[in-house]
């Protein structure tokens, strides 16, 4: 009969035991780290991995490192310029002090829901409608830095924060979508008048230059023609010169030959004057008008007188 108390009371140990170890042995995840309270007070933060509490007295709470998005629900915004728009944002953060996140704020993640929501009317809010279409970069900006400063006391850090959409209304939209087209239809016509400009320009210096190379072409041949000219007039008047000298020298030649002959031949004197004479004659009615006398001749001509005076005689 004790033995078996004693086995009974041995197993309600052994359940004890197992229950208090199941509440008592914590895991806290990789990413994660462990808030500790005792009575509802903190106590310590715990790393990830296996922590061990006592059951009842003190209590376990995770709170996530990680970076974390969240999707800000669309909301309706008036703009400068009286445009109500739907933006859509969402927002990138992680949380550097566990503490602050569970102790400073009762619902953190509701908290920048509201906190971004606000912030983005009030930047929103001060810009006109294509200001917002063109400076996305911009807002996003100015949000992350609000939001940042805004929530650091809840040991929130906010990494980003980004507009996922811009919706106009379908009238506004409606008219941009036309602007849009007729400023593409614009641009398309100012490309293609300036292409046809450029055409123009282009095909006119072509025909200026075309112009300008038959130009210098035409006068390259003038010179070259009128060089050819010249050179052939040259040497024209050069074969003419040279023909002129020849004919002249033979000329002179035969008279100097008719002249060695009579001489050799032992004629008188005026005999020889006589033939000389008649040579010169000769001579003189050819095209040369030079005649080159030599120098023999020359004497026998100064006694022309005397030769004269034979034939009267």
């Amino acid at each position: 009969m004790n033995f078996q108390a004693g086995m009974f009371l041995g197993l309600i140990i052994l359940v004890i035991l197992i229950i208090f170890l199941k509440f008592a042995l914590r895991i806290v995840r990789q990413g994660e780290v462990g808030i500790v309270e005792k009575f509802g007070k903190y106590h310590r933060t715990v790393e990830p991995g296996l922590n061990l509490i006592v059951p009842i007295i003190q209590s376990l709470k995770t709170v996530v490192v990680k970076e974390l998005t969240m999707d800000v629900p669309p909301q309706n915004v008036i703009t400068k310029d009286n445009v109500t728009i739907s933006i859509d944002t969402v927002v990138f953060y992680k949380i550097t002090d566990p503490t602050k996140a569970v102790y400073a704020i009762n619902d953190l993640r509701r908290s920048i829901q509201y906190m971004a929501q606000t912030t983005v009317r009030n930047i929103v809010g001060k810009m006109e409608l294509e200001e917002i279409l063109a400076s996305r970069d911009t807002i996003n900006s100015q949000l992350r830095e609000s939001l940042d400063i805004a929530t650091d006391p809840w040991g929130c850090k906010v990494n980003n924060v980004e507009i996922k959409d811009i919706v106009p209304p379908r009238d506004v939209k409606e008219a941009m979508e036309k602007l849009i087209t007729a400023d593409r239809t614009k641009r398309s016509q100012i490309l293609l008048a300036e292409g046809e400009k450029e055409s123009a320009i282009r095909i006119a210096e072509g025909q200026r230059e075309s112009k300008i190379l038959q130009a210098d072409a035409e006068k390259e041949s003038n010179i070259k023609r009128a060089e050819g000219t010249r050179q052939s007039r040259i040497l024209e008047a050069t074969g003419e010169a040279e023909a002129i000298e020849r004919i002249a020298a033979a000329k002179a030649r035969d008279i100097e030959l008719q002249y060695a002959a009579l001489k050799n031949a032992n004629l008188d004197d005026n005999m020889v004057a006589v033939k000389s004479l008649e040579t010169l004659e000769r001579a003189s009615q050819g095209a040369a008008n030079k005649v080159f006398i030599p120098f023999d001749t020359a004497k026998t001509l100064s006694s022309l007188g005397s030769i004269k005076e034979v034939f009267k005689g």
